[in-house]
């Protein structure tokens, strides 16, 4: 595998990556496959651009890109208050929808319908709000700079690149040296057992959806920095997103980002060498296969 392929694979996965982690919380928390999430990815795109524009209106900032980079000092904030309002769009449709769900002991499927139904309707919105003409943070055109080992990389690829291990980082430490992150993991374990000894499992579900909406909406803004920004965005990236949480381990943290990195280099061994139409088979035979040899994936265990 060539240095160049490792880099593109590097930077689908970490997209990939963040995506799942929300997605495979989401799962070992309440129990069930959430549509839906591929959704909060796109709004979460299409909520930092909004507020980019807006921030740059208000303030009268430039929206010059801060060399080298084509990020501009207002998408800097606007993407922490995307997350932020990502977050609590996934809050919102918990409680009008899911968690309704749950007091009424909806069963498992039922959920994933819904979830499923939701995804259309966030989507049938997002495209009537902002239309399917595919958007941008910014026209400017990069130069690719060389690197070692043959590898050509624009700075906002390596600007991704080092965010998304930030991201990934942050996250391991809120899981295993904090309190919340702690409480989380017990729920994951037993949720009954997880009551009886004290702890909030309705914090802990804000905190799921916190926590899945702001990463999704990182993967938004990463995806769209790279490409460009459309409704179906999500859509699209819904089966790598469960090809991810499947090789990792259904439930498990670590499995998604890693399977979500294994998966972005698959795609882009893929385009590379049997071409680009082929990129959405490499999700569905990575599930197919993982389903056939290790249900449980890299790091889940049989339930």
């Amino acid at each position: 595998m060539s240095g160049q392929i490792l880099l593109e694979g590097l930077l689908a996965g970490a997209m990939i990556g963040l995506g799942a982690v929300g997605l495979t919380l989401t799962y070992s928390i309440l129990r069930f496959a959430n549509f839906a999430h591929g959704e909060l990815v796109s709004w979460g795109a299409y909520l930092s651009l909004s507020l980019s524009l807006a921030i740059g209106a208000v303030s009268g900032a430039s929206l010059a890109p801060l060399d080298p980079f084509s990020v501009s000092a207002a998408l800097i904030l606007a993407v922490l208050l995307a997350m932020a309002c990502t977050a609590l769009l996934a809050l919102l449709v918990d409680r009008l929808l899911f968690a309704r769900l749950r007091r009424r002991g909806a069963t498992a499927i039922i959920v994933v319908m819904a979830s499923f139904g939701a995804s259309m309707a966030l989507r049938s919105l997002l495209e009537f709000l902002y239309t399917s003409k595919p958007a941008y943070y910014s026209r400017e055109l990069q130069i690719a700079m060389p690197l070692p080992g043959g590898i050509r990389a624009t700075p906002d690829q390596l600007l991704l690149i080092g965010l998304a291990f930030v991201a990934v980082i942050a996250v391991h430490l809120l899981l295993t040296r904090t309190d919340l992150g702690r409480a989380m993991r017990a729920v994951s374990e037993n949720p009954a057992l997880a009551g009886v000894v004290g702890i909030d499992t309705a914090k802990i579900v804000r905190a799921v959806w916190i926590i899945g909406g702001a990463l999704a909406c990182t993967a938004g803004t990463m995806s769209g920095l790279l490409v460009q920004i459309r409704p179906y965005m999500g859509f699209d990236l819904l089966l790598p997103l469960f090809a991810a949480v499947i090789l990792g381990g259904i439930g498990s943290v670590p499995g998604a980002m890693l399977g979500g990195l294994i998966v972005g280099l698959c795609e882009a061994l893929a385009v590379q060498t049997i071409g680009a139409e082929w990129r959405a088979a490499v999700a569905f035979a990575v599930i197919t296969v993982v389903l056939v040899l290790r249900p449980t994936g890299l790091f889940g265990r049989a339930t």
